[in-house]
């Protein structure tokens, strides 16, 4: 049966997976199903579907060789489970989004111009982020887009932190310290300000998102002073295939004597690298404990990984001057009690201290009664941030046509 409301569908794209979510158009939108094309292989891809029913739980092998095929896949099970071929809006997660936008603004032809000039920033995300859109636009003849830009949250970093140690002429090259994962700390922010108070969370805050892509950011007074992530997405901690901060000096070096060149260069930071790299094993940080009791690579990275986190997490208390909350999320801070354990293990100076038993029921409050630091761990959700740029951007709740936007 057709529901009379056309739904926001919000796309989540990343390199190796695809996740999207169904929302009521409304000022508040309410999720009614959502799942993701896991990547395994070339594509060959796995669909899992979550809605209130448990009827409404899929999961089976898709074929998916490109962004645009797995787009299909979605808009088709949407429309076999909703029995109509409507959306009113599709909303995009964006990475990347420069110098010129923070804010969420309505996909035009320039704004795609504007993100594949990005191509040259980032490699690897805008161009997934532009096939998504195009394969939107054959599906959907007219239909409102709107992207929602990664680096948005920490748009407003003082004038200190974004700032790169380089002469300024290359101010004028954009290049300076954008900070990711804007999307998830909205969430954070706006989860952790509902649970411990509007006032409480205007404190000094270190938000951690521990996962396959990790980083950190860190919040006074609401707006963030600090990011770990830099220009791109691979500065600052190790991540599932991302080396993190390196030398660059080594780079250099180590393309000097394989002498390749600036593309090829690129493979030393980005896949192999990071977490896989270092474990040769596999790059999940989730699975990598498992693993560990008989692989010492796959001991030594999760060992590097904790270290790396904790020593951010300490700057970032130094940049703060102290700390009152530390929040993990990501799917490794929300579901591995023992990396988390770790994390907090080099913490104890600023005064985070965790209760094992708290942490191993992942708890939303980990931290100990008299430690000095509430530790948090917080459900992420990217996709409401997107439901809701998207509502907030063409007044949804105020009704818009939904026969405008039928599959062309």
């Amino acid at each position: 049966m057709a529901s009379t409301t056309p739904p926001i569908l919000a796309i989540h794209g990343g390199s190796s997976s695809i996740k999207f979510a169904l929302f009521e158009a409304s000022e508040v939108p309410g999720r009614s199903v959502g799942g993701t094309v896991e990547r395994r292989g070339l594509w060959q891809a796995t669909l899992e579907i979550n809605g209130p029913h448990l009827a409404d739980h899929v999961v089976r092998p898709v074929k998916a060789p490109d962004h645009a095929a797995a787009v299909n896949i979605l808009i088709d099970e949407i429309q076999q489970r909703r029995g109509d071929d409507v959306l009113v809006a599709v909303g995009h997660r964006a990475v990347q989004g420069g110098p010129n936008y923070s804010a969420p603004p309505l996909i035009t032809d320039a704004l795609v111009e504007d993100v594949r000039r990005l191509f040259s920033f980032d490699p690897e995300h805008p161009p997934e982020e532009v096939w998504l859109i195009e394969a939107v636009r054959r599906w959907f003849h007219g239909l409102p887009q709107i992207a929602c830009f990664d680096t948005g949250f920490p748009d407003d970093l003082p004038r200190v932190a974004p700032r790169p140690a380089i002469p300024p002429r290359y101010k004028k090259r954009s290049v300076r310290r954008y900070g990711f994962h804007g999307l998830s700390y909205d969430v954070l922010m706006g989860e952790l300000a509902d649970t411990v108070g509007a006032e409480a969370a205007q404190g000094r805050i270190n938000l951690a998102h521990p996962g396959n892509g990790a980083s950190l950011a860190a919040v006074h007074h609401g707006p963030s002073i600090d990011a770990s992530m830099g220009f791109t997405p691979t500065c600052g901690v190790l991540m599932a295939t991302r080396s993190g901060d390196i030398d660059h000096g080594s780079i250099g070096y180590l393309a000097q004597a394989r002498k390749t060149g600036a593309r090829q260069r690129n493979t030393m930071t980005t896949p192999p690298a990071g977490l896989r790299g270092v474990s040769q094993t596999r790059a999940d940080l989730c699975d990598l404990p498992a693993a560990e009791t008989g692989a010492v690579r796959a001991a030594k990275v999760i060992v590097l990984f904790c270290h790396r986190i904790s020593q951010w997490t300490g700057a970032f208390a130094a940049a703060l001057g102290g700390l009152d909350t530390v929040v993990l999320a990501g799917a490794t801070g929300e579901s591995a009690p023992a990396i988390r354990q770790r994390i907090c293990d080099g913490l104890g100076f600023p005064g985070v201290e965790l209760d094992p038993q708290r942490d191993a029921h992942d708890a939303s409050l980990i931290s100990t009664a008299a430690g000095r630091v509430q530790t948090r761990v917080i459900h992420t959700d990217e996709e409401i941030v997107i439901a809701k740029s998207a509502a907030r951007l063409l007044h949804l709740h105020h009704g818009t046509p939904a026969h405008e936007y039928q599959h062309g």
